[in-house]
């Protein structure tokens, strides 16, 4: 028997087995693009998708055998709002990058709520202004998990795992429950939303595939990726280097930032309002669930808290720190530049030269993230001379990635208060030989190769095989770490890695606030 394991990305569909062992024995990917009708706006066809999940999944079941359970990981934040008795989605799918809340954002802030453009709340109320502006229709609205929950039970499961419903923007500070506040400043009817259920536990039978296996294990995909590649131990962390790149930390069962006398108070918030949630809801006035005190949205070095996963309706938690642009960067290098033929050609040439001949690169294509959060700043060469090569630049590129991943690094061990022995990757550019090497010097530490270039698949299929006993705790799951390689730092002293540091700093500043107006937004 296999763990069927449903990923769906920005992308693509992929759909995946594994056996008992955590090895993927088989797999299938569809690419599903998303479209943009206008600048800012991203969309998607969700029952499209919905579809091609089916198919490639009763293609895996047919292929493997009996299948014995599923998980689910996907692109978190985006968001579909559908007839509850039908399941047809009201209007498109609205893709996490969409920045159609954006104003909306700008507006809540005077009322005390900070929201980011790229959470579901704004997109949720976007749809609904669209396709039901009076609030009269029974609709529900979910995340990607919800909408295939949805789908995968004809219509018996309206449910999101906690570390889907963290990244809404309309779940309160502790985690525990949908924020009252929220929901009535943009009039989003409780009734629409999703159950919140552990992201490991048999949540319901997937009745319209083969078999009906039961769907058992749902992660976003940042926190999939984290258990995927075994970080279930406080203190490890991983990166993940697709078109951006997150840094994830795993920091245990306390909410990172909380005021110390909430932390009991959240346990016993989640106790009491786990059994029957909407009851408590209706019970409620005002905020209750929120314990006095600051509950800041970002930590002071730019991380932002997450749950990681919940587990017998305890929520584990762990820091992330975004860089914008990372394999955006190559990318660009490869369609705007032409630099590169293709992206995989950014190994050979920046291995071709030893070091960038004093060129420096800031990947800040859209803004920069963590530590500083400038959406006004924008990418830069510096240093370039008439002695200046084209190897040279293309090093430079992945130098300037590999240093904001340095300042991921620094920011997440100041904010958790964990100093990493190792870092852990997977995407994209993990299979870049080069940028490797070169991200080990950046951080000044071992960079530790998942075995699979999407670890999504492994956390998915994890969290679902803890449900069915499959394997028995976390600390089992952190046991499986197995990495494809490690890629030591060269040689250097502490002082001369200071150094270049420090000359890194004074680049970036230089790149900040190119765009006055955009450096002004800070949605946190």
């Amino acid at each position: 028997m296999a763990i069927l394991v449903i990923d769906v990305g920005t992308s693509g569909v992929r759909v995946s087995a594994l056996n008992s062992d955590g090895a993927i024995v088989a797999h299938r990917y569809r690419q599903s693009l998303p479209t943009s009708p206008a600048p800012g706006l991203i969309e998607f066809d969700a029952a499209s998708m919905a579809d091609m999940v089916i198919e490639l999944a009763n293609e895996m079941i047919t292929q493997v055998g009996k299948v014995e359970g599923i998980g689910i990981a996907n692109q978190r934040a985006s968001t579909v709002v559908w007839e509850r008795s039908t399941r047809k989605p009201i209007g498109p799918g609205i893709g996490w990058q969409d920045l159609r809340g954006v104003l909306t954002c700008l507006q809540l802030r005077d009322q005390g709520i900070r929201l980011s453009p790229n959470e579901s709340a704004t997109k949720i109320a976007a749809l609904l202004e669209l396709a039901d502006p009076k609030r009269e229709k029974d609709l529900c609205c979910g995340t990607i998990d919800s909408w295939l929950c949805a789908v995968l039970s004809a219509g018996k499961l309206h449910v999101t795992d906690a570390s889907n419903a963290g990244v809404t923007g309309l779940l309160d500070p502790t985690g525990t429950r949908w924020d009252d506040q929220i929901l009535r400043a943009l009039d989003i009817p409780f009734a629409m939303l999703p159950r919140i259920v552990d992201s490991t536990s048999v949540i319901g039978e997937a009745t319209v595939l083969r078999g009906s296996p039961v769907i058992c294990g749902i992660a976003g995909d940042q926190q999939a990726s984290l258990i995927g590649q075994s970080c279930t131990r406080p203190g490890l962390a991983k990166a993940t280097f697709g078109t951006g790149a997150m840094l994830d930390l795993y920091t245990g069962v306390n909410r990172p930032f909380a005021p110390i006398a909430a932390v009991s108070t959240t346990k016993e918030v989640l106790q009491r309002n786990q059994s029957d949630q909407q009851d408590y809801q209706e019970k409620a006035t005002g905020n209750p669930s929120s314990p006095e005190g600051n509950w800041p949205r970002r930590g002071p070095h730019g991380t932002i808290p997450i749950i990681a996963w919940r587990r017998s309706s305890q929520l584990h938690w762990g820091t992330e720190a975004l860089m914008l642009s990372a394999g955006a960067a190559v990318d660009w290098l490869q369609n705007e530049v032409g630099l590169i033929d293709k992206v995989s050609d950014s190994d050979e040439i920046a291995s071709s030269v030893s070091n960038s001949g004093g060129v420096w690169f800031v990947p800040a294509l859209a803004g920069i993230g963590t530590p500083v959060w400038d959406f006004g700043a924008r990418g830069g060469f510096i240093g370039i001379s008439s002695g200046t090569t084209r190897a040279q630049m293309v090093r430079a590129v992945l130098e300037g990635v590999a240093n904001r991943a340095a300042d991921l690094v620094e920011a997440s061990e100041k904010d958790s208060g964990w100093t990493l022995g190792a870092l852990r990757v997977d995407g994209g550019m993990s299979a870049n030989e080069t940028f490797l090497k070169i991200l080990a010097n950046a951080i000044n530490k071992p960079v530790e190769v998942s075995p699979v270039v999407e670890a999504t698949t492994l956390g998915a299929g994890y969290l679902a095989g803890l449900a069915l006993g499959t394997w028995k705790s976390e600390e089992e799951i952190a046991s499986l770490w197995s990495p494809k390689k490690i890629v030591e730092p060269t040689t250097r002293t502490q002082s001369s890695w200071e150094a270049s540091r420090s000359s890194w700093l004074t680049v970036r500043e230089r790149v900040l606030r190119v765009v006055p107006e955009l450096s002004e937004l800070d949605f946190f």
